[in-house]
């Protein structure tokens, strides 16, 4: 921290909830939402990435880039929303030593919808730049790294890693089991993307129990932040890539659904799996959505 010294008026404002993931899933909506909380204080900026740094020596830090003056009286919690910290080796660890008693939120996305629209995304900010379709969904390590990779490392690991995780994000299984070793499963709250947006009312009450300020008197509405936009350049998906994706999957997604009690019976991949739905139907919506040519 900050010499005494230099201690602001009203105190320094402490970090006391995150919501750690997934990326594509509602976590800009949520977090805008919470700001406008009386006393939830809004924090210099979405995504602050602060515990996926590896450059930062973490067991002489003093968290001094990570402190905040307090603004108002009312406020009582703050909370970070980097939806890296879930996949990202050693953030939570990092963040548990910052506050064992911090708040966790979680929201979840269909594995392949979420990649998809992952990619649309790269695509719309880097163009031909970014990696095509293929390439984004091509690294599939057998489990959630616990270490970025030897084959991803060098100076430029952090920004390695981060592209090739686009699959990675989605083992949400593997995820959640790091996840509630390091933070108790009281302190975690999780959501489903779809169930979110269809009652976000409902699901603003279970946040600020969760984070433990008073409800809303008067929900904010629900506006739908970072949406990925298209038309994009790139290689359409087929559905023998969905099957693919599926498949390499299935385990996690039934990790996933043990851990976490969320239903998931209406998601792509568990609908792919099942055989409910056509893998060649579902290509050729993504592909529309994203003004490519199906292949």
């Amino acid at each position: 921290m900050p010499a005494e010294t230099d201690e602001p008026p009203l105190g320094w404002q402490r970090y006391t909830f995150s919501i750690v993931g997934v990326q594509k899933a509602g976590t800009s909506t949520l977090s805008s939402l919470l700001d406008t909380h009386v006393n939830i204080a809004r924090a210099p900026r979405k995504e602050l990435r602060y515990f996926d740094d590896d450059s930062v020596d973490w067991e002489h830090t003093d968290h001094a880039a990570y402190a905040v003056a307090r603004r108002r009286r009312a406020h009582q919690q703050m909370g970070d929303a980097s939806p890296r910290y879930l996949v990202w080796p050693h953030a939570l660890e990092r963040m548990h030593a910052y506050n064992p008693a911090m708040r966790l939120i979680a929201l979840f996305r269909d594995p392949i919808d979420r990649v998809f629209s992952h990619w649309v995304m790269t695509r719309t900010r880097e163009g031909e730049a970014g990696p095509d379709w293929p390439e984004f969904i091509a690294w599939r390590p057998a489990g959630l790294p616990s270490e970025i990779p030897h084959e991803l490392g060098g100076p430029e690991a952090r920004g390695r890693f981060r592209r090739a995780n686009g699959v990675v994000r989605g083992y949400y299984g593997s995820q959640l089991r790091r996840g509630f070793e390091v933070f108790d499963r009281e302190q975690w709250l999780l959501m489903d993307f779809v169930s979110f947006l269809a009652d976000h009312e409902r699901h603003l009450d279970l946040a600020t129990d969760h984070i433990g300020v008073r409800r809303f008197a008067e929900h904010p509405p629900l506006k739908h932040l970072m949406a990925a936009a298209g038309p994009v350049t790139g290689t359409a998906p087929t559905g023998e890539d969905l099957i693919s994706l599926a498949s390499s999957l299935r385990g996690e997604v039934e990790e996933f659904a043990r851990l976490s009690g969320l239903d998931v019976a209406h998601w792509t991949t568990t609908r792919l799996l099942a055989g409910t739905l056509d893998p060649d139907e579902q290509a050729g919506r993504y592909a529309a959505k994203a003004g490519l040519t199906p292949r």
